[in-house]
């Protein structure tokens, strides 16, 4: 039997082993119709992808398949996060069939954007409650980066809150439109267009339906619970790559006929590394410890304190599974933020502060104990040379940024200082979001997409904040969205933006954006009730 279809049964047992556990769990938060629909959903694309032997044939019936379920589903944004990891995002090119070299790459995570982010972004568009894009002038010219002049001759709704009224809109479309423009530099026209279309897809749709299908507590446990499923599959299938030390997703690659250097075997001391679908250990790592966060918030709706724990311990197995110890440091960053911003936080992160140590102290005399300290950063001996490394990437980049300190340059890894870090494999690894965003888009690109994300933390924590009662669900939501960005902040300092990396931490800030509007809608219904019971007789 070939290695993919072994593989297959096994990631459908695997899977079927996950859903069964949250049926119960899962009917806490959502109906259980939809919970139904979506699991079927699931297991019919995997199956496709594993005996379609062509991505292309994939693509074709998965693209009518989520047509179909688009108009059944409420939530298209819960839908996109369940499938979002189901294959690796490999990128296969569309043929320009002589008259360019190819279209557009396209891949997993954006052929679900097309079928379900668009379509939602075309029916936000037409609700008077939604935030509207196109009356501004930075707005027109972000569009007409990106190929959809169209958008501009739907009709506008009165009543409607703009695109580009609210900073986190407008510090995006100057992002966007900075790096569509820096492309022109290193590229040709045809290519800029191809990589604009790629920002709008990537960037632009999973921000923008984030940031506006959401619009009750109840759409967000719905999200939340989307992706929190989908990266519990991802844990115990990671669990199985690093017991077994074998990687179930990489014959399926080679079987849908696509290349990708990304996704290989890469072991840390003598363990397997693993990484599911996501491709890579650190970003499987990375997942893990943003369904963490989210599952902070969701957990209390799950009237089970067993199902609460089995589902909290799966999903600490998957963050341990890739042995990345920068998603370690982000998830305990986020856990920090979550007990910082709640009721008595002070006992409680003394009490965290002492269970770790009681934690290191334990390892230290347990059987195999030291094998676990000697991955923990900062404190183990294994591959203390990554340490190093992304120590000097550091230093040699600031040289290397002050040349060119404005708008950055295209041919920096030319450099000599940049040529010193090439590593074994003969590649630069820029282990580093904002020094890989320095580099290529200089100081100006850095400080938009820094304060874009400064914004939708301080968005969050100001309208948490507004929330007396720090019982309230609502401000409950705020905690684990606030602390899931910033341990999303911290992590990427120690990776670079590569396969689902970004599209989780954009759609994360739109959910924050969502949760701003949200609370700000209560706030004012709220006043609104209040000013008109004052106004009734006596």
């Amino acid at each position: 039997m070939p290695e993919h279809l072994r593989a297959l049964i096994v990631i459908l047992v695997l899977a079927g082993i996950v859903f069964a556990l949250a049926r119960r769990p899962a009917a806490d938060l959502i109906p259980h119709h939809d919970f139904t629909r979506r699991r079927n959903l699931w297991f019919a694309l995997t199956l496709l992808a594993f005996v379609s032997h062509s991505f292309w044939v994939y693509a074709g019936i998965a693209a009518i398949i989520l047509t179909v379920a688009r108009q059944r589903e409420r939530n298209p944004l819960a839908l996109f996060f369940l499938l979002l990891f189901l294959i690796p995002p490999a990128p296969v090119e569309v043929p320009g069939f002589g008259l360019i070299n190819y279209f557009f790459a396209l891949n997993h995570i954006r052929l679900l954007a097309l079928c379900l982010l668009l379509p939602a972004f075309f029916m936000q568009r037409g609700q008077a409650s939604t935030l509207r894009f196109g009356r501004t002038w930075p707005d027109k010219l972000l569009a007409l980066c990106l190929l959809l002049p169209a958008f501009f001759r739907l009709r506008r709704q009165a009543g409607t809150l703009r695109f580009g009224r609210i900073w986190p809109d407008k510090l995006l479309a100057a992002y966007l439109l900075l790096t569509s423009l820096l492309y022109l530099r290193e590229t040709t026209l045809t290519d800029t267009l191809r990589q604009t279309l790629y920002l709008f897809t990537d960037v632009f749709l999973p921000y923008y339906v984030a940031s506006r299908t959401l619009k009750e507590l109840s759409d967000f446990k719905d999200a939340l619970l989307g992706f929190v499923l989908a990266a519990m599959l991802l844990a115990l299938i990671g669990l199985v790559e690093f017991t077994r030390h074998w990687l179930l997703y990489n014959a399926l690659i080679d079987a849908l006929d696509m290349h990708w250097e990304m996704s290989s075997y890469l072991t840390r001391g003598d363990s397997l590394r693993a990484s599911a679908s996501t491709g890579q250990a650190i970003a499987l790592g990375y997942v893990m410890s943003v369904a963490i966060g989210f599952y902070l918030f969701l957990c209390a709706s799950i009237r089970s304190r067993l199902q609460q724990c089995l589902g909290a311990l799966l999903l600490a197995g998957g963050l341990f599974a890739p042995l990345s110890r920068g998603p370690w440091i982000g998830a305990a960053v986020m856990i920090t933020v979550f007990i910082a911003t709640g009721r008595k936080a002070v006992k409680r992160l003394m009490l965290l502060a002492i269970a770790g140590v009681l934690a290191l102290l334990l390892l230290a005399i347990v059987p195999g104990g030291q094998k676990v300290l000697d991955l923990l950063p900062f404190i183990g001996t294994v591959e203390v040379e990554n340490i190093t490394y992304r120590q000097r990437l550091i230093d040699n980049s600031m040289i290397v940024i002050r040349r060119n300190p404005w708008l950055g340059s295209f041919d920096y890894r030319n450099t000599p200082e940049m040529q010193s870090m090439i590593q074994g494999q003969g590649v630069i690894d820029i282990v580093n979001t904002y020094i890989a965003l320095a580099l290529d888009m200089g100081l100006i690109g850095l400080t938009l997409f820094v304060v874009f994300f400064a914004t939708v933390l301080l968005g969050i924590r100001t309208a948490m904040r507004s929330i007396p009662n720090k019982d309230d669900e609502a401000r409950r939501l705020g905690r684990a969205l606030l602390a899931v960005l910033a341990g999303i902040l911290v992590t990427i300092f120690t990776v670079s933006s590569i396969t689902v990396i970004p599209v989780v931490y954009w759609s994360v800030a739109g959910l924050g954006v969502s949760y701003a509007q949200m609370v700000r809608r209560l706030k004012r219904t709220e006043t609104a009730s209040t000013a008109s019971a004052n106004l009734q007789p006596w």
